[in-house]
């Protein structure tokens, strides 16, 4: 088959779980035979495509030029550069079946190109922008947990007004709900084109068809990525560690565990593995949270990740919306380290609380304090969630289960 896997964004300008994940699988797929391709919006400021070989992979960087957050938006609705670049290369890679990772900063004008010609496509729902133009369901005004979408689009039009720095613009928002609800007829759109849809949870399913989402066309494939790292290290004896890696933005909670880490007593650290330079305001309030047990990583590569497991206890993921998935917690498993995380959403379906980690109330700096300190006032405790761990979903696995669909499709 010849694949193409489109996504918004990708290595190495951001690094994330979408853009690892479909950096994997793009190697993967081609490690098989199949004729790979990934196509992706960069943030350069100037404007144009350029196209390089990873391994036996053709990766495709096209940009439009720099983006603000209001650009990005409105994006979706018509980006001709974008889309001429993405039809040229259609016409020269000609793909049998383009997997969807994500569009966000891409035209939905890529999906009506694909339809035209034929080509089919399938959408794996990484988040929840395909409902929620804040992809998160996590209200900007509020950072609470939201439902989705009312019918009017006013608490959608509310959250677009708070992410602009505008939270008071109340009377502007009967204005943007008809710009929001437009947004969400383009992705619809876009959705009812797909051949099939993936979900990477089972929350995830039963959520995006509560929400409109055709239930026929709904799958749930558990992804996955290379697990090659080695197992923590017993060296020693050295302070207890809880280790958080991943984005460092107010949603993921990080501020959360830095202050219910600040009471913890005993011989303790906190890592925290991130790039700094995302979210410099939000770093700066971790910064002025922690404490001299506290240290600060930076973005790590791969092999640092790795490195940063084998040093550490627990793995914790605070989050304070339902993530989709979480490969942090995959790669925690895949080196024997136990994780505390969010009872929410798809996490609490995958950590198994008192066996191999433990679910607290997100955001309760207090549940998170005492569960520190009873990991570390109890060595056993540790070592008894350690040996519940189980090996996480192989790349191999996953992407036998991928072709398979992806070949019913083409």
């Amino acid at each position: 088959m010849r694949i193409l896997n489109l996504v918004h964004q990708y290595l190495p300008e951001r690094v994330g779980g979408t853009e690892l994940y479909t950096e994997a699988i793009s190697a993967e797929m081609a490690a098989r035979g199949h004729e790979v391709a990934v196509f992706y919006r960069s943030d350069r400021p100037e404007r144009g495509v350029e196209r390089r070989e990873d391994g036996a992979v053709t990766v495709v960087a096209a940009s439009a030029g720099a983006m603000s957050p209001a650009q990005r938006f409105l994006a979706t609705y018509r980006n001709p550069a974008l889309h001429e670049s993405f039809a040229r290369f259609l016409d020269d890679f000609r793909p049998d079946v383009v997997h969807v990772q994500h569009m966000m900063g891409l035209p939905a004008s890529l999906a009506e190109e694909l339809r035209r010609r034929g080509i089919p496509y399938v959408i794996t729902l990484w988040d929840f922008w395909w409902r929620c133009a804040n992809a998160q369901l996590l209200t900007n005004y509020s950072q609470e947990i939201c439902a989705g979408p009312a019918r009017t689009y006013l608490n959608c039009a509310r959250c677009a007004a708070a992410r602009a720095g505008h939270p008071n613009l109340l009377p502007a928002l009967p204005a943007l709900a008809p710009l929001m609800a437009q947004r969400n007829r383009a992705l619809s759109a876009v959705v009812d084109g797909a051949a099939r849809l993936i979900a990477p949870t089972e929350f995830v399913r039963r959520w995006y068809a509560g929400h409109g989402f055709p239930a026929e066309r709904l799958a749930t494939l558990a992804p996955a990525l290379a697990y090659t790292g080695a197992l923590p290290s017993q060296q020693a004896p050295r302070p207890f560690r809880a280790l958080y890696i991943g984005g460092l933005s107010a949603q993921k909670g990080v501020h959360a565990l830095v202050e219910a880490f600040g009471g913890v007593e005993g011989d303790a650290e906190l890592l925290i593995a991130g790039d700094e330079t995302a979210d410099p305001q939000y770093s700066q309030r971790l910064r002025a949270l922690a404490g001299k047990r506290v240290r600060f990583l930076g973005r790590l590569d791969r092999a640092g990740v790795w490195a940063a497991l084998a040093a550490a206890d627990v793995v914790a993921v605070p989050t304070l919306w339902y993530e989709t998935y979480s490969f942090v917690i995959s790669e925690a498993f895949a080196a024997g380290l136990p994780v505390l995380a969010s009872r929410l959403g798809p996490i609490a379906d995958r950590v198994r609380d008192g066996e191999d980690g433990l679910l607290l109330p997100s955001g309760d700096v207090a549940a998170w304090r005492a569960a520190l300190q009873a990991l570390v006032d109890s060595p056993e405790r540790l070592a008894r969630l350690r040996e519940g761990v189980r090996p996480p979903q192989t790349l191999l696995r996953h992407a036998d289960e991928l072709e398979s669909l992806l070949a019913a499709v083409r």
